[in-house]
């Protein structure tokens, strides 16, 4: 009953939602098919969350221009591209997520302008409002004719209208949000035309302006149309955006402006706003990793709640039930938007509104799966959840003979193994020679940015003792034990310890996870030799407890390997870091520690720094002894997680989903 009120129905425009949560739109990269429309992968994603209970699917990014900019249509849908397939396919679609009281909006996009991502460039020049810089490429956008301007006002309406005719609910048009041509439109450091499209903030929305007027004339005033819209740009200089806390000039839409923009939009007939801030010039704010506080967007929603009419959704790493309660009762926004939560658990509203809170699986805020690989090879799925985007090619497979499995290890790798066979109706049985769960989410959870790494430790202690697995803690077995066990399957999922080498005064010189896990004081000035994702999250979390730090990476660049996937993560946290204090000397080799000084050379010759310890932070070795030692004596045996080969936690998560469902 707490929650109730996150269940109660809200209009927005002529339909009414059942309840406050929208499934925030997410690039829907993978999901589309040759022809425009969506596949089944697409389908049964959305699908699954309409069943999970989430009042308002907004799909990914979706594209009605074909003459402007053109796209792909074999990655991303396209309503206008073969308009009866998209229609059919997306018929098939809604009719689902009707079944089950769910809404749906089809989000298009109004183009991406100077920030159309490099690989989807072709021969063509960006476009832009004005001859601008593009955001990526070192090269210069041309400027969009106003014949230009209305095709793409034409085909949007066109769009919309195939949409409506398939069944969706309603329009999100992306946006003035991010710094998306629209948006570029609208800010004045990317619009320096003098027509009817430039000059006066009137003229700068009249894009957005006449979609929506478009859109309504051809679906009808009682259609609803909403729109992303970024209330603040968050941009220092081109391709220079602002950390949390930091002082600077405004340079793209300060907040007074967005509030105006906000009251005009309104009045233009969009029947909700789906706010935030940022720009990809500050994309660390549209895309939050888990360095931005949860909840980032609520103090802008709640001035933009209280200057307009209309709905307001609010997203932003917007997980915590306590946080939406908050946010509906205080007046913050009226719909509370989930997407990588969504990605994570497609049951969240289900489990939060039948009392199971302490099922729901967290989002770790890492982008590994989601941001990372739309980038990086246009799929979107979930670093936490093998299942996400691939729901009928990963069902759980039924079993037909029962069996008693083994699992050494209880990092994650081992948690899931157990977790899928449990589900899927096999004995699992986990040793973990530690005293909890977790293996490496337990100190890579230690700084408060990463709290949702513990957060997911505690969720597979939860979930094997939901499903009755026995789980053995301060137990390391033996070849032995595992020989005469009697199990018929082992997997060995022994995770991988800290690299170390001896630098001279080695009382003093700890790795990281000694340092996380408080088993050892670093004192007040510490050198943590390596730079790659670990230790520059170490250096992060020691410089805001107040040390002093400085990381001596051997390569010419913090982050250079094994750095996250997702750019908005890895520019954030390398902007953090001098922000914080963090000096950082690359190009480096350690000669020693002697002294309470730490040695090293550069190409200028030697060089030391005072410190009173060092951290190493240079890899991870994998602890496979135990596995080879049994390996030709189990029939049915499997090497998992960072034993078979240090990775990052996506992958220990989806190999031993793989294995385990189909054991």
């Amino acid at each position: 009953m707490k929650y109730q009120k996150l269940f109660t129905p809200v209009k927005v425009g002529s339909i009414t939602l059942k309840n406050r949560f929208a499934m925030a739109p997410m690039g829907p990269l993978g999901l589309g098919d040759s022809e425009g429309g969506w596949n089944q992968r697409g389908i049964d994603y959305y699908t699954e969350r309409a069943k999970g209970g989430t009042g308002l699917i907004i799909t990914g990014v979706t594209f009605a221009d074909q003459k402007v900019e053109l796209q792909n249509q074999s990655i991303i849908p396209i309503s206008t591209y073969n308009p009866v397939h998209f229609i059919r396919t997306s018929k098939e679609m809604t009719e689902r997520i009707h079944a089950y009281g769910a809404k749906i909006f089809l989000q298009i996009s109004g183009g991406f302008g100077r920030v159309t991502i490099p690989t989807n460039l072709g021969e063509f020049p960006p476009i832009a409002p004005s001859e601008i810089p593009h955001r990526w490429l070192d090269k210069m956008c041309r400027s969009i004719t106003k014949e230009e301007i209305r095709s793409i006002v034409h085909d949007i309406g066109e769009g919309a209208y195939n949409a409506k005719r398939g069944g969706f609910d309603g329009i999100q048009i992306h946006a003035v949000h991010e710094g998306y041509l629209i948006d570029q439109f609208a800010i004045s450091m990317f619009n320096l035309r003098t027509d009817e499209y430039g000059g006066s903030l009137e003229n700068r929305l009249r894009f957005a302006k006449e979609i929506v007027e478009e859109i309504k004339s051809r679906c009808g005033q009682d259609f609803p149309v909403t729109l992303r819209f970024s209330v603040k740009s968050m941009i220092k200089d081109w391709r220079e955006g602002a950390l949390p806390g930091e002082e600077f000039e405004e340079k793209g839409r300060d907040v007074e402006e967005g509030l105006e923009a906000a009251k005009l939009l309104a009045s233009y007939g969009y029947d909700a706003l789906d706010t935030d801030v940022g720009t990809y010039d500050s994309w660390w704010w549209n895309h939050p990793p888990m360095y931005q506080e949860k909840g980032l967007y609520r103090n802008y929603c709640k001035m933009v709640k209280e200057v307009v009419d209309v709905p307001v959704f609010c997203a932003g790493r917007m997980d915590d039930p306590d946080m939406a309660l908050d946010a509906i009762e205080n007046g913050v926004c009226d719909v509370i938007d989930m997407g990588r939560p969504l990605l994570a658990d497609p049951d969240y509203v289900n489990k939060l509104r039948s009392g199971r809170v302490g099922e729901i699986r967290p989002c770790i805020s890492c982008h590994e799966g989601c941001m990372g690989r739309i980038a990086e090879y246009s799929l979107i799925n979930c670093a936490v959840n093998p299942r996400a985007a691939r729901e009928r090619f990963t069902n759980y497979e039924p079993v037909y003979r029962k069996k008693k499995v083994l699992i050494v290890g209880g990092g994650v790798a081992g948690c899931e193994a157990a977790r899928t066979l449990a589900i899927r109706g096999h004995e699992p049985e986990v040793y973990e020679k530690g005293s909890r769960l977790g293996g490496n989410l337990i100190p890579g959870g230690a700084p408060k940015f990463k709290e949702d790494d513990i957060a997911l430790a505690d969720w597979y202690a939860r979930e094997l003792e939901r499903l009755e697995v026995p789980v053995h803690l301060n137990t390391e077995l033996t070849k032995d034990d595992i020989l005469t066990g009697g199990f018929d399957t082992v997997i060995i999922a022994t995770g991988s310890t800290p690299k170390r080498f001896p630098l001279g005064d080695d009382d003093k010189v700890y790795a990281a996870e000694q340092v996380l896990l408080k088993e050892k004081d670093p004192g007040d000035s510490v050198v943590v030799v390596g730079g790659g994702l670990v230790g520059c999250e170490t250096a992060l979390w020691l410089a805001q407890e107040g040390k002093k730090v400085t990381i001596v990476e051997a390569l010419d660049k913090i982050m250079a390997v094994n750095g996250p996937l997702c750019h908005a993560n890895k520019d954030m946290l390398e902007r953090l870091l001098p922000f914080n204090g963090v000096d950082i000397i690359c190009s480096a080799r350690v000669t020693g520690y002697h002294d309470g000084k730490l040695f090293y050379t550069l190409a200028d010759g030697d060089h030391e720094i005072p410190c009173d310890s060092v951290i190493l932070s240079v890899g991870y070795r994998e602890c496979d002894s135990l596995y080879h030692q049994v390996e030709f004596d189990v029939p049915e045996i499997y090497l998992l997680g960072d034993a078979k080969k240090v990775a990052n936690i996506m992958y220990a998560i989806w190999d031993s989903f793989e294995v385990a469902n189909h054991i």
